[in-house]
């Protein structure tokens, strides 16, 4: 009945609205039960001011938990998953899923990472009880000059974010773009943690790519969101708009298939020529080829000086667990600052209550403070963020929450037309303005917002979390690991339950499935901005998940609202 409704209603005005849901339950006494949810937010908007008069889609979505014993991938996009699940099935452990599926997503989700990305891999090592970390973070180009990038004046609506470039070139275009290291990155973790060959690893990725994107509505959705800034660059053009519009299926027949031209036979190339080729081979000198012919400053030398590190992550204990974040250049620091200014907290065990997200808002919102006072702001407002998170655990306990992104949708929004590899722009990382922690300059690690954590205790690795979004991505990464530690929640229970958003400005978002007490309570201490959780925009972070419990079950789920996100078991 509630569909039913809110169809109907679409065209009338807010006061409309709740005239006509008002009438047709008054007129239908069989009608007993009304979502609740459902009739809060309608009556909310009839109330509302115009900029929430959005807020009448009243989601109520459930996405299946994965569970075995053995092998588990949780990620945005579930055919990525299945190319890890494969490598498993193969023989491989989880960073062998995991770098598969990581290159898998070239192939399927073109717009959020792969390879002319970066990222940050976390590896939970059963046998060792540790954790280490792969960072592969974006560095800026050697010829990089901060006077080509001159401020124009005035600055965007949004709160806390870049004054404006002249030409955006900072945002998008060959000059936005800093040194991809998501090949470096995947192919040091497989050498240094993984069973298997890169070949043999690559190959679900080959098989994708020569096949296509099925053009579903999403995918139409996506591109049709950039189709404006893709349409500047000729050769994202013909690749993303042919004809110069998105592609679409037409509605009843059998999905036609986007070709990524390109992808496949430089993915070939790697797995024939090895990883090094990407830095130091024929791909290197056509990815500096293709940037310099459009003006771009990165360079052959860039790539070929580029490497990978492993690094030791931020170890912290909190209320009974050990937790293991991504450290430096990472919201890995500031979530550290919020456990610290939790730790004296007493929580309720069960579900999150009214004071719980109170002191959630309050720790985020001094974190971000600092955070943008002292780290740099690392987000604009202009471009969506574009990233995503998977976690892997396999059957002998090891775990991977792996984090990789081009930053904005679309990265740069430039595909070189050599290689069909669509690039980051990493450069919109930095502060545009001089004298700042994170000011543009050359050779220069920029500060990201990524966030996987892997929570471990009794000497075994406990669960992986992270997500893509972001700014919203540690709020969210946050709440999930407290309501796990703090209320004994499980996976299930975390991923379906309404969480806030404070990352940063005046105002907290709150999902308005949110209890009434809860909303209250925040609004008496903040403003507060009802925020919907929907497919888009993404008014929160895209979070998943895998868990492993004292005897062995293993355990996935991802982001609930993502179309094309799901958890798959070996």
């Amino acid at each position: 009945m509630c569909i039913i409704i809110a169809r109907g209603v679409r065209g009338l005005t807010t006061c409309g609205v709740a005239f006509v849901v008002l009438r047709v339950l008054r007129a239908n006494a069989m009608i007993a039960k009304v979502s609740h949810t459902t009739l809060r937010a309608s009556l909310l908007t009839s109330h509302a001011s115009p900029h929430m008069e959005h807020l009448i889609q009243n989601w109520n979505v459930r996405k299946p938990v994965a569970h075995t014993r053995r092998g588990i991938v949780a990620t945005q996009n579930r055919i990525a998953g299945e190319a890890g699940i494969k490598i498993l099935k193969a023989g491989g452990n989880a960073v062998d899923a995991a770098v598969a599926t990581g290159l898998a997503l070239a192939a399927v989700e073109p717009w959020n990472s792969g390879l002319g990305g970066v990222g940050f891999m976390l590896v939970y090592l059963a046998k060792e009880k540790r954790v280490q970390v792969v960072d592969f973070g974006p560095v800026s180009p050697g010829a990089l000059n901060p006077a080509d990038y001159p401020l124009v004046g005035g600055f965007t609506s949004d709160l806390f974010t870049w004054p404006t470039v002249k030409d955006d070139r900072n945002v998008h275009g060959p000059n936005s773009i800093a040194v991809p290291g998501h090949i470096a990155g995947l192919s040091l973790a497989l050498e240094k943690f993984g069973k298997l060959p890169f070949r043999e690893v690559i190959q679900p990725a080959i098989a994708l790519a020569e096949q296509g994107m099925a053009v579903d509505w999403y995918l139409t959705l996506k591109i049709a969101i950039t189709a404006k800034e893709l349409s500047k660059y000729p050769s994202s053009a013909s690749l993303y708009l042919p004809g110069g519009f998105p592609p679409v299926t037409p509605a009843g027949n059998t999905l036609e298939r986007l070709q990524l031209k390109g992808l496949a036979r430089t993915l070939r190339r790697l797995a024939d020529a090895g990883p090094r080729d990407y830095y130091e081979g024929d791909i290197a000198q056509s990815i500096a080829r293709d940037i310099k012919a459009m003006g771009g400053i990165l360079s052959a030398d860039d790539l070929k000086r580029y490497r990978a590190r492993i690094v030791d992550p931020i170890n912290t204990e909190y209320h009974g667990t050990q937790l293991a974040l991504a450290p430096n250049l990472t919201a890995g620091p500031s979530m550290l600052r919020t456990l610290d200014n939790l730790r004296g907290t007493s929580f309720t065990p069960g579900k999150p209550d009214a004071d719980t997200f109170l002191a959630y808002a309050k720790v985020l919102r001094e974190a971000f403070a600092v955070r943008l006072a002292t780290m740099g702001d690392d987000s604009d407002h202009r471009d969506p963020a574009c990233t995503t998170h998977f976690n892997v655990v396999d059957s002998e306990g090891n775990m991977v929450a792996h984090t990789q992104t081009l930053l904005s949708v679309f990265g740069s929004k430039v595909v070189l037309p050599e290689t069909g590899i669509l690039m980051n722009n990493g450069i919109m990382w930095f502060d545009p303005r001089p004298g700042t922690p994170n000011s543009l300059a050359p050779n220069k690690r920029a500060l990201t917002n990524m966030c996987p954590v892997i929570a471990h205790k009794d000497g075994k690795a406990w669960f992986a979390v992270g997500a893509s979004g972001g700014r919203k991505i540690f709020p969210a990464v946050l709440q999930l690991t407290s309501f796990m530690i703090d209320h004994g929640m499980s996976l299930e229970d975390a991923f379906h339950h309404p969480r806030i958003d404070a990352s940063g400005g005046d105002s907290v978002g709150v999902d308005p499935r949110m209890p009434d007490a809860i909303i209250q309570k925040l609004k008496a201490e903040f403003p507060v901005n009802l925020t919907e959780l929907v497919v888009y925009p993404t008014n929160f972070a895209c979070p998943s998940s895998v868990l492993q419990t004292a005897d062995g079950n293993h355990f996935g789920v991802a982001d609930v609202m993502s179309p094309w996100s799901g958890a798959v078991a070996e």
